[in-house]
């Protein structure tokens, strides 16, 4: 499964980091940078839509300096 990161102290626009296998992206609504072999983008793009309003309150509070909630998994 693919491994979601965000970090402190990044950049705008809200956005996350994708590490699956040896692929690496970045997605925001949609993918912005990097590759992901077809499935794991699939499930990356199902999940963070599932995940929106969580995924921008993560952000905020990464951006304060402070640890985000874990959001649940793909199920």
């Amino acid at each position: 499964m693919p491994e979601i990161s965000l970090f402190f102290n990044d950049h705008n626009p809200p956005h996350f980091h994708v590490l699956y296998e040896s692929h690496r992206a970045v997605f925001a609504l949609q993918m912005c940078a990097g590759s992901l072999p077809a499935r794991a983008r699939g499930f990356v793009v199902e999940w963070a839509a599932l995940h929106q309003a969580e995924l921008l309150n993560a952000w905020e509070t990464v951006c304060s300096g402070n640890t985000p909630n874990r959001i649940a998994p793909l199920e």
